[in-house]
């Protein structure tokens, strides 16, 4: 009677002990899927940022980004100039249909 009441306790201990580690079989490999998502992620960005890296060298080869910054300010002066001179042309025009209209009625 006590092999068989002791085989009991030590079949229920090894039950226990086989459920635990399941449910940490089942935690890491949970945890796992966890890692290898953002291992998927970090893998994305890397490409991501190697085609930015890309680009930039590009760009350099054509422009520094000195040259860049003082293009753009070329052509912001570019866009008042034109406004400015857009603006001068409508006002010689009124004015000279003005004239024009005033010397035709004398």
């Amino acid at each position: 009677m006590t092999d068989s009441n002791g085989w009991e306790t030590y079949s229920k201990l090894v039950l226990q002990q086989l459920e635990t580690l399941s449910s940490g079989i089942e935690a890491l490999r949970t945890e796992l899927q966890d890692v290898k998502g953002q291992l998927t992620e970090l893998k994305a960005k890397e490409d991501r940022v190697q085609d930015i890296k890309t680009w930039k060298e590009k760009i350099d080869d054509v422009a520094s980004p000195a040259q860049l910054k003082t293009a753009l300010e070329e052509i912001d002066d570019l866009k008042t100039f034109k406004t400015r001179a857009i603006t001068i042309f409508m006002i010689v025009q009124a004015l000279t249909g003005f004239v024009l209209t005033y010397a035709h009625i004398l």
